[in-house]
């Protein structure tokens, strides 16, 4: 899938738990075996752009957290170690 695709109006207007909510969802439905091969592949499509999603969300908060670390009420650009 190329990484220039849209991302769905529907999808870019979701919060990170709901994304991670829906794809959730969608590994519970393909895991199940119970969805034919052409909705295997709709469904894992939009998976991959919730993945993405939700790779785009965290990645936006570690950057604000990274902006703001507190040293002894010092303000700090350091990066945060969130492993």
């Amino acid at each position: 899938m190329s990484k220039t695709k849209e991302m769905p109006d529907d999808i870019a207007a979701m919060s990170f738990e709901q994304a991670l909510q829906a794809l959730e969802q969608i590994v519970e439905k393909l895991d199940s075996g119970q969805v034919d091969l052409d909705q295997s592949i709709d469904i894992y499509t939009r998976g991959s752009l919730l993945k993405q999603h939700c790779e785009t969300k965290l990645r936006s908060a570690q950057e604000r957290v990274d902006k703001i670390v507190n040293n002894n009420g010092i303000l700090s650009t350091d990066p945060a170690n969130v492993e």
